[in-house]
């Protein structure tokens, strides 16, 4: 199985943890990065290549991840010469499979990812999305009012639910064929003119454990929390 992890972002939102290293790189509880999580993860699912799509610090990843080998793993890279966002490093990968996975390098969770892809399979979907469940706090009082600017209702820090995108999908390479060969081309572009074109784009809501690292409340907990979440993830680390 093959899996496509896209780590060439700046990681601006962590700085300043990424001001000298790679987001892929950051350590978490001081004892492996975050990346590295993500390659046991796979190589225990039953992925055997692994391609890395990188810009930003690109010579730091590839020079401490170097060929998989230590993850039983084959892993080779894909380099972008300007930033394409998240779907448009994938038109520079030409050994594509017919469906294989895509993932953010930032992303901790317990999903299983070898059931994600054989469900995709089975569906013989173009993309399948893995979406969670997110609370969004807003901290003020909101206001609703009318056309004439009179107060209809109040909503004392209201709590919105959303399903997200995890960062984590399955597509199927003749949804990438489409698209022209290094331009940017983004997740979000991905889903619009998906639905403009009544691709068979599926979610699979995930009720596990996801979070992104991305975020600084969410990668400082991790850090902090790294013990008991290497088990969670099923990563093997002793103390």
């Amino acid at each position: 199985m093959r899996a496509i992890i896209l780590a060439g972002g700046k990681g601006t939102r962590l700085r300043p943890f990424t001001t000298l290293i790679p987001k892929p790189l950051v350590p978490l509880g001081g004892r492996c990065s975050i990346l590295e999580i993500v390659l046991i993860q796979l190589a225990k699912s039953g992925f055997t290549h692994v391609t890395l799509a990188v810009n930003h610090f690109s010579h730091l990843i590839m020079a401490y991840f170097g060929d998989g080998s230590r993850w039983g793993l084959k892993l080779d890279y894909s380099l972008e010469q300007e930033p394409l966002s998240t779907i448009g490093p994938l038109t520079l990968i030409p050994d594509l499979p017919d469906d294989f996975l895509v993932m953010n390098g930032d992303i901790l969770c317990d999903l299983d990812y070898a059931a994600f892809i054989d469900a995709h399979l089975k569906r013989g979907a173009d993309v399948t999305v893995s979406a969670y469940r997110r609370d969004v706090r807003i901290d003020f009082g909101v206001l609703e009012f009318d056309n004439r600017q009179c107060l209809k209702g109040f909503r004392e820090k209201p709590v919105y639910e959303f399903d997200v995108s995890m960062g984590i999908y399955c597509i199927s390479k003749r949804v990438i064929e489409r698209l022209e060969r290094g331009a940017p081309y983004g997740f979000d572009n991905l889903m619009l003119d998906g639905i403009r074109r009544r691709d068979d784009i599926w979610i699979r809501p995930f009720y596990g454990y996801w979070l992104d690292i991305g975020r600084p409340d969410d990668y400082e907990y991790a850090d902090e929390h790294f013990a008991e979440l290497s088990g969670r993830l099923g990563i093997g680390l002793t103390p």
